[in-house]
């Protein structure tokens, strides 16, 4: 198993950039694919970003591809997302999650979730 903490979030003008964290517990974390969500107030949850477990494969929404970044620091058991030139309808609460085998959009293929962190882009 692994547990999940995200970090980073806040209030950000438009345009601005903002870095969020996911630490994770566990000493296999290396095994596990990771994922960026968000949900709005609202609306569904929606993927973001996810990258494969070893970092060789990344994949973004298409609302945020050339802005959003996701990294991971096996090392450090921690997952980042850059985000640059935010804009207003990033405002949402971000959700960091991780899978042995999931690597894809859909929420439901990841079993462990971290809590969230709020991110509002204000104008």
């Amino acid at each position: 198993q692994v547990q999940l903490v995200e970090s980073g979030g806040g209030l950000v003008q438009t345009g601005g950039s903002l870095r969020l964290s996911c630490a994770a517990s566990g000493r296999t974390f290396q095994v596990y694919n990771v994922a960026w969500f968000r949900q709005a107030a609202g609306k569904d949850r929606e993927f973001v970003a996810s990258m494969s477990r070893g970092g060789t494969n990344t994949y973004y929404a298409n609302s945020v591809k050339g802005r959003f970044t996701i990294s991971r620091d096996n090392a450090k058991r921690t997952v980042y997302l850059q985000m640059n030139s935010l804009q207003a309808e990033d405002t949402a609460v971000y959700y960091c999650a991780a899978d042995l085998a999931a690597v894809t959009s859909n929420p439901r293929e990841y079993d462990y979730w971290g809590q969230g962190t709020q991110v509002t882009v204000s104008s």
